[in-house]
This record gives structure tokens, sequence and C-alpha cells, in this order.
């Protein structure tokens, strides 16, 4: 089994960050477009304007650019519970400290489990 990435959290640390967000969690996808999706998941897909059954209402896809180190804010209250979600979770390290960098104060590494797993890691809708 390989190690997770630095800042990647344990399976027991994003299990219990799942549980005691609820409703309120947000995952933000912070992967280029042409990584974010594999064929046959509807679920992580740049998210629809207006919650569907194919997307997940509670999820952004907001790019990390790493040439700036900067990406878009979420338009939510500062201290909303975020998970960043990427390929492997060294660019969801960098999009966590850029957010908490801007004042968001309980934001997750969530890593990059495979799109198949990724929403069984982050709680079903």
């Amino acid at each position: 089994m390989a190690e997770r990435k630095a800042g990647v959290s344990s399976p027991e640390e994003l299990k219990s960050f799942v549980e005691s967000a609820g409703s309120r969690l947000l995952v933000v996808d912070v992967r280029n477009p042409d990584a974010s999706a594999e064929p046959g998941d509807q679920k992580s897909i740049t998210v629809a304007a207006v919650p569907s059954d194919d997307f997940r209402p509670q999820a952004q896809h907001l790019i990390f650019d790493r040439s700036t180190d900067s990406m878009p804010l979420p338009d939510v209250e500062k201290n909303t519970p975020i998970i960043t979600h990427c390929g492997g979770g060294g660019r969801g390290q960098k999009a966590k400290d850029y957010l908490m960098a801007n004042g968001f104060t309980d934001v997750l590494n969530g890593g990059g489990p495979k799109e198949t797993e990724c929403w069984n890691e982050f709680g079903d809708k």
C-alpha cells in the first residue's frame, strides 16, 4: 500500500470530519478539467448550477492553479467544513493551505481517491 502524501488525512480523520460536518460539508475538487472525470462517473464533473440527481449539491470544482499558487474562493461562510480533493493529495494540500490563509477555518485534505470511490470516502449526497 502506498504511503499518503504529506497533509492527506488518514481514513479515521476523514471519517470523523465527514460525520461531524454532516450536511454542511463542501467537497472542493481542485483538479484541472481534463483530470476530473473517469468514464462512467457523473458526480464529480464540474458541478451543475442547480443540484440534480447526477451531481452532488455540496460540491464545487475550483481549479488550483500551480503557476500562481491560487484558486477561486468558494462562496460559502468561512467556517464551512471543506474537504479538498485532487488526483493524489499534493494539490489538495496546496488548496487547503490557500483556503486557510484566506480565512477558511475548517478545511481537510481528502487526498485523491478514485472517482469510483470518491463519494464512498466523502459521504454520499
